[in-house]
C-alpha cells in the first residue's frame, strides 16, 4: 500500500504542475513514513511542507491541493492534515491484507527492488594489512561491509566488492624481517628479537618453519652480520623504530633482492591465504583483491603525482614533495614523496582512489576503521584536485569492537601477538552470532561484544529470539499433517477479513514495512535498521503465538487465514536473515 500511495502522490505532483501550481521542472520525491503513534494514521508525509514554498502558499493550503489532486483514494478510509501541513493516511484494514499474498507470491524476492538498477557501486572493506590473522576488530568491518554490499545488491545496484591488499608498505617489511629472524632461530641461531617486530610465537614461527622447509639454510646469514651497525633497541622510550628499520635494511642488504623477495612473498602469501580462507568461511566474498604494489608496477602513483604537479597542487619543502590539501579544507598539507624519493602511503591512496573513478563506478564506498577519520578530507581533496567528483565517494567509519569474555575486556595487539582472532571468535560463538552481533548497532557506535549473550539460548539474545520465531513457524507447519490438516492458501485468502485481532493487525503493519526497511538500510548504509526490524517482527510474532491458536480444529477458514499470515511472516524473517548472512533454522 505504501508504494501505491507514493505513486499516487507523484501523480498528484504532476497534476499540480499541469495546473500551473508548480514549475514544470520542479523535482520532488514523495516519501511516506510510518508514524510511531497509530493515532496519526498508517502512513504520513511532510511533502506539503516541501512544496509550499515552490507553490507560494501556506503548507496547509499546499496539503489541501495535493490531496485534491490524488488520482484515487482506493484502500484509504481517511486523509487528515495535521499540524503545520503533515498529511496522514488511514488505510482500510482490508487493503492491508494484500501484503500477505504479495509476500507469498514473491517468496525470496520480496523486499528486493530495482531502485539502483543501472548504477555501479564499489564497496571496499576490511583491507587489513596482511601482517597477521584477522582479529575481532577486523570482523566488524567484514560483517558490516558484506551486509552493506548485499543490501545495495538487493535494491538493484551492480555491486563490486573489493579488498585493498596493503602489500607495499613499511609494515610488510617489518613482517618479512620478523619472519626472517624467526627463521634464523629455527636454523639454530641465538638472537635478541626486536621489541617492535611481530613477536607472535604462533603464525610467525609457522611461516618461518615453512620457509626453512622450502629453502633449508639457503637464507641463513651470521647473526653478528645481521646486527652490525644496528642502533640499540630501546623500547622504554628510545628510538625503537630506528632499530627495526635498520634491521630491515640489513635483511635487504645481506639477502639481496631475490632472496629477500623469497622471505617477503612467503609471508605475504601465507597470511593473505589465511585471510581469504577466514573471510570465505565467514560468508564474506570479494570480486577483486587489489594489490597496492600493482599501483607502483603500473606507474599509477607517478601518474597521479604528475597530474597533481601539472595542476599546481604540489610544492617542494625540505627535499620532500607536498600536496596542498589545506586548499581543500584539510588541517595541514601532506607529503606524497619523501626526501629519499619514496612515495608515501597517502600517495598510494590518491592513486588507488583515482583509479577507482577511472573504472567508471557511479558511487564508491570505503569502509574504514574509526581511526582513519583524518584520511577522509585529504583523500577527497586529492580527488577534487585530480578533477574527480569527490561527492561520489562515501566513507563509512566503523568503530572498534570490544570483546568481553567472562565480563573482562580482552586486549588486542597484532605486533605483540596477544589478540583474539576472528576465527577464534567464530569457533566460539558461531558464524551466525558473529555476523549478527557485529551489525546490531550503527557502525559509528562503539560495540561491546558480549560473548556470554551471543552464546545464550534465551530471549535476551536477539539473534536467538529472531531465529526462534522462524523455527516456531516451521514447527506449526510440521504439525499440520500430524493433526490431519493441510495448508490451502486460497481458502485463507477468502477469510482474511477474519484477521481482526490486535496481534494480527500489528503483524500486517510490520510486514508492510519490510521492503521500505531494506531500502532505507541500503541507501543509508545502516544494516542495523534491518536488525531492529527483524527483532520487532519476531516480537510481534511471539506475542501473537502466545495469545492465539493457529491449528484450530473447528474453524477451518480462520485457520487457513492465520496460516497464510504466519507463512508470510516466516518468509520475511528468512529474507531478512539471509541479507544479514545469517541462517533461518527450521528447528532449534
Amino acid at each position: 500500500m505504501k508504494a501505491q500511495l507514493e505513486q499516487r502522490l507523484q501523480t498528484a505532483i504532476d497534476q499540480l504542475k499541469s495546473a500551473g501550481h508548480l514549475a514544470a521542472d520542479y523535482v520532488a520525491v514523495p516519501a511516506l513514513t510510518v508514524p510511531k503513534d497509530s493515532a496519526h494514521g498508517d502512513f504520513a508525509t511532510n511533502l506539503a511542507l516541501q512544496l509550499a514554498k515552490a507553490m507560494g502558499v501556506p503548507p496547509r493550503v499546499a496539503a489541501e491541493r495535493l490531496i485534491e489532486a490524488l488520482p484515487s483514494r482506493e484502500g484509504v478510509t481517511r486523509i487528515e492534515i495535521a499540524g503545520p501541513g503533515f498529511i496522514n493516511f488511514f488505510v482500510d484494514p482490508s487493503a492491508a491484507f494484500g501484503v500477505i499474498d504479495t509476500i507469498l507470491a514473491a517468496g525470496a524476492q520480496f523486499g528486493r527492488s530495482q531502485q539502483g538498477a543501472g548504477q555501479r557501486v564499489q564497496v571496499e572493506f576490511v583491507s587489513a594489512n596482511p601482517t597477521g590473522p584477522l582479529h575481532v576488530g577486523h570482523g566488524r568491518g567484514a560483517a558490516y561491509g558484506a551486509v552493506v554490499a548485499d543490501l545495495l545488491a538487493a535494491i538493484g545496484y551492480q555491486v563490486h566488492r573489493e579488498y585493498y591488499v596493503n602489500d607495499a608498505g613499511r609494515q610488510m617489511h617489518i613482517l618479512a624481517t620478523s619472519i626472517w629472524l624467526r627463521y634464523l632461530e629455527c636454523c639454530g641461531a641465538t638472537l635478541t628479537f626486536p621489541s617492535n617486530g611481530y613477536k607472535s610465537e604462533g603464525y610467525i614461527f609457522e611461516i618461518a618453519k615453512s620457509l626453512q622447509a622450502s629453502w633449508g639454510d639457503a637464507l641463513v646469514e651470521p647473526v653478528p652480520a645481521v646486527f652490525a651497525g644496528v642502533p640499540p633497541d630501546e623500547p622504554a622510550g628510545g628510538d625503537k623504530e630506528a632499530h627495526i628499520d635498520a634491521l630491515i635494511e640489513r635483511a635487504q642488504s645481506l639477502l639481496g633482492k631475490e632472496r629477500y623477495q623469497r622471505v617477503f612473498q612467503t609471508g605475504l602469501q601465507a597470511i593473505l591465504a589465511d585471510i581469504e580462507e577466514d573471510l570465505a568461511e565467514f560468508g564474506v566474498r570479494y570480486d577483486q583483491w587489489y594489490s597496492e604494489q600493482s599501483l607502483t608496477d603500473r606507474g599509477l602513483i607517478d601518474q597521479a603525482i604528475d597530474r597533481l604537479q601539472a595542476a599546481g597542487y604540489l610544492y617542494e619543502r625540505d627535499g620532500a614533495l607536498w600536496f596542498r590539501s589545506t586548499d581543500f579544507g584539510d588541517d595541514k598539507d601532506r607529503v606524497v614523496r619523501r626526501e629519499n624519493g619514496q612515495t608515501t602511503y597517502f600517495a598510494s591512496d590518491i592513486a588507488y582512489h583515482w583509479e577507482k573513478f577511472e573504472r567508471g563506478f557511479d558511487r564508491v564506498i570505503d569502509i574504514w576503521g574509526a581511526d582513519h577519520h583524518g584520511y577522509i578530507p585529504r583523500v577527497k581533496a586529492a580527488l577534487t584536485a585530480l578533477g574527480c567528483d569527490a561527492s561520489r565517494l562515501d566513507v563509512s567509519l566503523v568503530q572498534f569492537a570490544i570483546l568481553y569474555r567472562g565480563g573482562e575486556r580482552v586486549q588486542m595487539s597484532t605486533r605483540s601477538g596477544s589478540f583474539v582472532t576472528l576465527r577464534e571468535l567464530r569457533e566460539e560463538v558461531g558464524n551466525d552470532a558473529a555476523r549478527f552481533f557485529y551489525v546490531m548497532r550503527a557502525a559509528a557506535q562503539h560495540l561491546d561484544f558480549d560473548l556470554d549473550l551471543a552464546k545464550s539460548q534465551s530471549n535476551d539474545n536477539p539473534l536467538y529470539y529472531i531465529q526462534y520465531a522462524h523455527a516456531r513457524i516451521c514447527s506449526v507447519f510440521r504439525q499440520l499433517p500430524l493433526r490431519g490438516f493441510a495448508h490451502t492458501p486460497a481458502d485463507g485468502q477468502a477469510a482474511y477479513a477474519r484477521l481482526t485481532e490486535p496481534q494480527e493487525q500489528a503483524l500486517l503493519k510490520r510486514l508492510a514495512q519490510y521492503a521500505d526497511t531494506v531500502t532505507r538500510a541500503a541507501l543509508n548504509l545502516e544494516p542495523h535498521l534491518l536488525v531492529h526490524y527483524l527483532r520487532d517482527l519476531a516480537q510481534d510474532f511471539h506475542t501473537y503465538y502466545n495469545a492465539h491458536a493457529f491449528l484450530l480444529a473447528d474453524d477451518a477458514p480462520l485457520r487457513q487465514a492465520r496460516l497464510n499470515l504466519i507463512a508470510a511472516t516466516r518468509q520475511v524473517l528468512a529474507n531478512g536473515l539471509q541479507l544479514l548472512g545469517v541462517r533461518a533454522p527450521e528447528e532449534m
